[in-house]
């Protein structure tokens, strides 16, 4: 009976999950009887808008770390905010998708595999083993494979099979890694005092090559180097919709996982991880920033972009300490906003046929509105005040300087450096677009300077993204009240 009761209790903590999952089953069953559009789009919001009403109903009312399942999840703040971050994602996907002039084909379909890679990112959050953990990851992927094609042309089928096969070989290297980490600790809950005993009895080059491959699974999940060669092919093929999805939720969710994992393998004390990691932060910020500089195809600049911006998140992470993970989620919340901005205007750019940085040239004046808003998202990307995103690394780079002047170790100094450089690379292809919009030429395009609804959802991410740079307490206040423990 005791079992039943936790089995009962450990459901009704789930809820906002078994709605994503009952939304999913509506959605397919639905899709089977009508072929109504704004059916589809009207399920799909309340679905997800349900679930994240639910995250922050239980966030006002405290949510006290709590084991379900007999240690296969477990919730807690941070796992709470994590999931109001990923489900906020869900919901800008399915208005951009609504907003969009060019028709979405298999639109049950799309929104059953959306609200999947939602319940992945939410379990993945929560993952306490092993076991649980891979299945996560497996549910985001997979799911995220058949989104890459949902454009339905050559370019969007090559990116899915690239991705597919990149992951692949990642999810086999990942779960060799885990099956290594296993063997030596007896048990699949990689956060009990079994597994780190286990892990710290064992040879260090076993326990390494046990813990590179497992990383291996968390960088190609969050693109950063070396696990980013699918992302320009992918972003490139993807409709606008999933590409800014794909920027946020499952990364969002990959970070979240990597912060308790990687915590956990630190506790053996030896190798240095946060050498490891620094050395990736280093690689993925040099990579994404200079590779983007010669990029003309904005979904291929924008790719870059995101792997750059992988290298932020990392700078938060490999500061190891609790204010490192406080700022990783104001970075991670300051750029859900940014970057659904972003492609929220690149949408609508694409829609009348810009899709090269040279197209935008003139669009300032002939799209005044679009233009405007864009270029205070790439101010944003790019870290400049008065935009939350210069707060956002602002805070990212003052705890590596804290945790330097505490520790003296001369890599935090590096990484700040190598960041600080980055951010003055960014300036130059962030602001290419804005550039080409208002100072080159117009086009023979007419004015359309209309204030229509994309615009209004536009305004409000704008008065966010201002916002928080003015009140970076706002939010903070709520991020400092997470105990993060793994």
């Amino acid at each position: 009976m005791d079992s039943l009761e936790s089995i009962r209790w450990s459901a009704v903590a789930l809820a906002p999950d078994l709605m994503l999952a009952s939304g999913i089953l509506l959605l397919i069953i639905v899709g089977l009887i009508w072929r109504n559009a704004g059916l589809f789009h009207g399920i799909a919001l309340a679905v997800t808008g349900i679930a994240f009403a639910w995250e922050l109903l239980r966030w006002s009312v405290g949510n006290e770390p709590a084991v379900l399942f007999n240690g296969v999840i477990k919730t807690g703040d941070f796992v709470v905010f994590l999931n109001l971050i990923i489900s906020l994602g869900g919901i800008l996907t399915v208005i951009m998708t609504w907003l969009s002039t060019r028709p979405q084909q298999r639109l049950p379909e799309y929104y059953a595999l959306i609200l999947a890679v939602i319940l992945g990112a939410h379990l993945l959050v929560m993952s306490e083993s092993l076991l649980m953990l891979f299945i996560a990851l497996e549910l985001i992927s997979i799911c995220s494979y058949v989104l890459a094609a949902f454009a339905f042309d050559k370019s969007a089928t090559e990116g899915s099979l690239k991705y597919f096969v990149f992951g692949s070989v990642a999810s086999a290297v990942m779960i060799y890694g885990f099956s290594l980490l296993y063997g030596m600790s007896g048990t699949l809950t990689f956060t009990s005092i079994e597994f780190v005993q286990g892990i710290a009895e064992q040879p260090l080059p076993l326990f390494l090559a046990a813990s590179l491959f497992s990383l291996a699974g968390f960088l190609y999940k969050v693109a950063a180097a070396p696990m980013h060669p699918w992302v320009p092919d992918v972003y490139e093929g993807a409709p606008m919709p999933v590409v800014a999805f794909f920027s946020v939720v499952p990364k969002v969710a990959g970070f979240g996982i990597l912060c308790k994992f990687i915590t956990i393998l630190n506790m053996r004390g030896f190798p240095d991880w946060q050498l490891i990691l620094g050395v990736v932060t280093i690689a993925t910020l040099t990579v994404g920033n200079f590779s983007a500089l010669w990029q003309k195809n904005v979904k291929r600049l924008m790719a870059y972009s995101s792997i750059a911006q992988s290298g932020f998140l990392l700078v938060a992470v490999v500061a190891f300490s609790a204010n490192g993970y406080q700022y990783f989620l104001f970075y991670a919340s300051v750029y859900l906003l940014i970057t659904f901005l972003v492609f929220l205007y690149l949408q609508e750019f694409e829609n009348i046929g810009v899709t090269t940085i040279a197209d935008y040239s003139g669009t300032g004046k002939s799209f005044l509105w679009p233009a405007i808003f864009l270029l205070v998202g790439m101010i944003a990307l790019t870290g400049l005040p008065p935009t939350a995103g210069f707060t956002a690394k602002l805070f990212v780079f003052s705890t590596l300087w804290d945790g330097y002047s505490v520790t003296g170790k001369s890599l935090l100094l590096w990484v700040l450096v190598f960041g600080l450089l980055n951010t003055v690379v960014a300036l130059f292809y962030y602001l290419r677009i804005p550039y080409f919009a208002f100072v080159r030429p117009a086009t023979d395009a007419p004015a359309e300077n209309n204030f229509t609804k994309t615009n209004l959802l536009g305004a409000i991410l704008v008065f966010l993204i201002l916002l928080l740079f003015f009140k970076p307490g706002l939010l903070m206040g709520w991020i400092n009240k997470i105990n993060f423990v793994p």
